[in-house]
């Protein structure tokens, strides 16, 4: 049923697109929002890869391989969105928000906080990688299809994003332990 959807949408059939769209948005903003942090942004992210999919589908050659192939609009979406907001936040003063729209409840606060502080020191690369394979569960080969690098640059990546965020959280439970101490 996805192939015949995937090949009514390259003959221009917009209902068919749109069908595609409710198969995959959620997933897709899920991956967005845990590479980019930010919900308007990654909203932002996935509009992008959805309007270049639609543009660039009809010369997609492979529809087998559409969710690789719209992964990577994701992903690269993704990096424009971040490179786009680096050009910004120099120039503008961050004001305290209210917080997410709807709580985490997988997550304690502290915890979320954690991971956050943690996320925040991957570079953009490192965090797709760690989001496709942990959360969208793609198999390695499929994110060095995404990402458009070879499975040895993938394995280096997740390697290394793993390491990092797990240094930075026993980094993190230690000065909560120190501040404990102090107070």
């Amino acid at each position: 049923m996805r192939m015949r959807l995937v090949e009514r949408a390259r003959e221009g059939d917009d209902v068919a697109f749109t069908d595609l769209v409710d198969l995959d948005g959620d997933r897709c903003y899920a991956i967005a929002y845990r590479i980019l942090r930010d919900v308007e942004r990654a909203q932002d992210a996935v509009q992008q890869a959805f309007l270049l999919a639609w543009r660039e589908l009809p010369r997609l050659r492979d529809p087998e391989r559409f969710d690789v192939w719209l992964h990577r609009l994701l992903v690269n979406a993704c990096y424009e969105e971040l490179r786009r907001y680096r050009r910004w936040s120099t120039r503008i003063r961050s004001l305290p928000v209210d917080g997410p729209g709807t709580p985490d409840t997988t997550l304690s606060v502290e915890d979320r906080d954690t991971l956050d502080r943690a996320f925040v020191r991957l570079t953009p690369e490192h965090r797709s990688v760690f989001v496709l394979h942990h959360h969208a569960g793609l198999p390695l080969a499929e994110i060095a299809d995404v990402v458009g690098v070879p499975v040895g640059t993938v394995k280096s990546r997740l390697h290394y994003a793993t390491r990092t965020l797990r240094a930075a959280i026993v980094a993190d439970s230690q000065v909560d332990t120190v501040e404990a101490r102090l107070a």
